[in-house]
């Protein structure tokens, strides 16, 4: 389609202030037109990498003046289309602003720029015995899980990002630059803008930076699979677990048909039930403790035993597993949309039975 005055304008602007930081390239518009969602969008009419908060700044300044869209973009793992450009404009990407800007390992903070990921970000910290826990199972880019409000598999314990963002730097739709909270672990001073930025999916303004909680890494780790007769049993499973108040780290849900479709997807050979999977974290005496009464709660409820997962590999093996879920639904028979025989399990369970056998 041919440029509009105002991109052509805004298009000159930018060269000036990014040089080859800016791209009209179809391989790189194409890149940015298309994520983990089954969504499409359309594309951006230009791609914008910046480096700082002050060039994030004079971009929305740029746009702004000239009426055009910004979308930003983290990594493009999101699964809702949040990062697609819906009418056009300019895409910003912030992977050229991933630097841990520094570690607070007394009052277990840290402030990142927006494009660092999550894996990236527990690599830094290893060796001060502090990570981050927050876990949605893509590498996704910590500020496209903030503005997304990304929760995963350890929210049970650890809560998602609305409880792990302490403060926020963000650039507004006219290019002002605020900040939003602190990394005080206590205060109601006026209005909690941080609360009102993290998940409005890029629609209140460009996170720069971000000040994130951290926990410390425990001392024992421990995991297990659980299957049970049927989804209800498993359910209240984990109601009554909660209801305990068992300090899970993680108890996460599988179906039946989900769980033949991860098994051919990642080579497992997990009991095709409903089944949970479950960790726990602490001392070595405190994860025994928990796991042996979450044990016992599910035997109540007809649980068929435990499979433990006591290695790091076996763990990581079964993470990785359910991390896989949705492409492993895609996947099998060449699916490109899950809604197609997803919902009905009895004839998935027998397709991958067929499959497996």
């Amino acid at each position: 389609a041919p440029m509009s005055d105002a991109l052509i304008a805004a298009l000159s602007e930018f060269a000036a202030l990014l040089g080859p930081r800016l791209s009209t390239a179809p391989a790189v518009l194409a890149q940015h037109a298309q994520s983990e969602s089954l969504i499409r969008a359309g594309a951006p009419q230009a791609v914008v990498f910046p480096e700082t908060t002050a060039e994030v700044s004079r971009i929305a300044q740029i746009c702004h003046r000239h009426r055009l869209p910004m979308t930003g973009w983290g990594a493009g793992t999101s699964l809702e289309g949040h990062a697609l450009p819906l009418k056009g404009g300019i895409t910003i990407d912030f992977s050229r602003m991933a630097a841990v800007l520094s570690v607070d390992i007394d009052d277990m903070t840290a402030r990142i720029q927006p494009g660092l990921t999550r894996e990236a970000l527990n690599t830094e910290l290893r060796a001060t015995g502090l990570f981050f826990p927050v876990d949605p199972g893509a590498n996704a880019t910590l500020g496209g899980m903030a503005m997304t409000r990304a929760s995963g598999t350890t929210a049970v314990r650890y809560g998602t990002m609305r409880d792990n963002v302490l403060a926020l730097e963000v650039v507004l739709a006219d290019g002002q630059i605020i900040r939003t909270g602190s990394a005080a672990p206590k205060s109601s001073a006026g209005y909690d803008l941080t609360a009102l930025m993290v998940g409005s999916e890029g629609t209140l303004g460009l996170v720069t930076e971000l000040t994130l909680r951290l926990y410390g890494q425990p001392e024992a780790v421990s995991a297990a699979t659980c299957a049970f007769p049927d989804l209800t049993s498993a359910v209240d499973c984990v109601i009554a677990t909660i209801q305990t108040g068992i300090p899970m780290a993680r108890i996460e849900f599988l179906d039946e048909s989900t769980v033949a479709a991860c098994n051919v997807y990642s080579g497992l050979s997990l009991p095709i039930a409903p089944l949970l999977l479950v960790e726990f974290h602490g001392s070595p005496r405190g994860v025994k403790e928990d796991a042996a009464r979450f044990g016992a709660i599910a035997a109540e409820f007809g649980s068929q035993g435990f499979d433990w997962a006591s290695l790091q590999e076996d763990r990581t093996r079964l993470w990785t597993m359910r991390h896989a879920a949705y492409p492993a639904i895609l996947a099998l028979g060449g699916l490109t949309d899950p809604r197609v025989t997803y919902w009905e399990p009895a004839k998935w369970v027998a397709r991958l039975r067929a499959t497996m056998t």
